[in-house]
């Protein structure tokens, strides 16, 4: 009989085990996309009140450079002024007008619609984004050059990747011979790569309306439906600005025909302080919010309502060297600042944050993404783009990292959620049982149900005791993210285009990456 209690204990043993691990559904767990933030808040009303007003007075005095003759008639036959100076002024009321009118929550859909993000308000979500041109190559800790094939890889890792929401681009396909090629490779690759949102940028603006054919196809089978329109699953990247304060002639164009195809903008702004933008924090966040309020309004001039997010993403300069310091406590603090910025005013909100400055996803690395994405999730900010995978101040990425950076990801998701109070979650009833029955809490009934829905499991993170991590090999994070991407990508690959579309897709246009990947 005392022969047969060890095994009837590890069994019983395995049973709660297998019992506790088992994920719940979805709408369950722990931590899900568009958990709302903006407990930090950095900036007092006052002080957005200066930025805000400080950013209107820059628009109606100085004005944006470079303007396209679309958005000079626009602004002009609405109370503008186009000076001498070939400056194109920007009346305090138009601004606020277009505030006014501009969207202040839109979806933003994913080929699969069950990854449908509602973009807005105080709800965070996490996603990629970039324009890397190295990889970092497991094996010997050195670099590549990024080729198309990373971004179809990257992209099928991001699909099995619960706490990163969507896909924006990462990496430039370095393999490409020209912008036509780069555009359509790009997109495709990140379409045919998940189910989740995505996005990516143009290089001009006739691949715009080609590429909204392609996107029909893949949801219909027909370039001439108007599927695409209703579900939006790609948002563009747009730098529309050479800072300071002049705009980007191909991207504004491209920007016009992104409206006129219905695709969700970031209207991005990434002026360098030190460098392209004042050395002041506040001076860096005030040209962001001037710029990307002089493209909202030209939008919103076009079309009512279109979708955008306010991309201000000002950097930072290491200001000894003048190298970007993408993972300094000065970048958390802008952009937590500039989502809580977007936010007051109404405005959905997208940050860059993540961007590490080392070159390994090691505890530098660890350390810079911990805190910016932190900061910037706990700000409110709708969408934190550059949360996973890059390195060396956005000039590379890992795939590696992408899976280390995902469980960093649901732990922040974790402390943006916050403590629910309430009658069941004090526990009394199940302090009482316990005094009066085992004395611990490990079999209790509430620990049980709880386990996955109040609790984050990280994937590859370690919790080990020291002897039961050497019996599994000693591997360190790395190691262990490494064995997750070759399950990932030694994997069925994704089916979700059909064949017929494909084929169709293939025939219309410049599509190098093979079939079948």
């Amino acid at each position: 009989m005392n022969e047969e209690t060890p095994a009837k204990r590890a069994g019983g043993r395995s049973a709660r085990i297998a019992k506790r691990s088992a994920p719940p559904p979805p709408e369950s767990r722990a931590v899900k996309p568009g958990l709302p933030g903006g407990s930090f808040q950095p900036l007092s009303v006052s002080q957005m009140e200066k930025i805000f007003d400080s950013a209107l007075e820059l628009l109606e005095e100085v004005g944006m450079a470079q303007a396209i003759p679309e958005f000079i008639d626009l602004v002009t036959s609405n109370g503008g002024t186009f000076t001498s100076e070939e400056r194109l002024l920007f009346p305090k009321e138009l601004v606020r007008s277009m505030i006014d009118v501009a969207a202040k929550e839109f979806t933003l859909f994913g080929f699969d619609e069950k990854y449908n993000l509602e973009i807005g308000g105080d709800r965070v979500h996490f996603s990629t984004g970039g324009a890397a041109v190295l990889i970092l190559d497991h094996e010997t800790s050195t670099f590549r050059d990024s080729q198309l094939k990373d971004i179809f890889n990257i992209g099928r890792i991001i699909d099995k990747s619960d706490n990163i929401h969507m896909y924006v681009r990462t990496v430039v396909a370095r393999d490409m011979e020209s912008s036509k090629d780069l555009d359509f490779n790009t997109a495709y690759a990140a379409m045919s790569s998940t189910t989740k949102p995505i996005g990516t940028s143009f290089f001009h603006p006739d691949h715009v309306h080609d590429m909204s054919k392609m996107f029909n196809i893949a949801l219909t089978g027909n370039p001439d439906s108007d599927e695409f329109r209703k579900r939006p699953f790609c948002i563009a990247n747009n730098t529309f600005v050479v800072p300071p304060l002049r705009f980007a002639e191909e991207s504004t164009l491209c920007m016009a025909e992104q409206v006129r195809v219905g695709m969700p903008i970031n209207l991005l702004s990434a002026g360098q302080a030190g460098a392209t933008s004042p050395a002041t924090l506040a001076g860096s966040l005030t040209q962001a919010l001037t710029e990307c309020l002089a493209a909202l309004t030209c939008v919103n001039l076009m079309s009512p309502g279109h979708p955008c997010t306010m991309g201000m993403w000002p950097f930072v300069s290491d200001l000894r060297t003048g190298a970007m310091s993408g993972g300094s406590g000065e970048e958390a603090i802008l952009n937590a600042a500039a989502a809580q910025l977007v936010n007051w005013i109404g405005l959905p909100s997208g940050v860059a944050a993540g961007m590490a400055d080392s070159k390994l996803p090691d505890n530098q690395a660890g350390h810079e993404k911990g805190t910016t994405v932190t900061l910037a999730a706990q700000a409110g900010a709708n969408i934190v783009f550059e949360s996973a995978g890059m390195l060396a101040s956005l000039l590379a990425c890992s795939l590696e990292a992408l899976v280390i950076d995902n469980d960093m990801l649901g732990s922040i998701a974790r402390t943006v959620r916050g403590i629910e109070v309430n009658d069941e979650s004090v526990a009394i009833e199940v302090i009482k049982d316990v005094i009066n029955g085992p004395g611990h809490f490990l079999g209790h009934a509430q620990t049980l149900d709880v386990m996955q829905t109040e609790y984050v499991y990280p994937l590859v993170g370690d919790r080990l005791s020291p002897d039961d991590w050497k019996d599994a090999g000693s591997l360190d994070v790395r190691q262990r993210a490494n064995k997750v991407v070759k399950e990932i990508l030694d994997g069925p690959a994704p089916t979700h285009i059909s064949a017929d579309s494909d084929s169709l897709i293939r025939e219309m246009f410049p599509i190098h990456l093979p079939s079948g990947n």
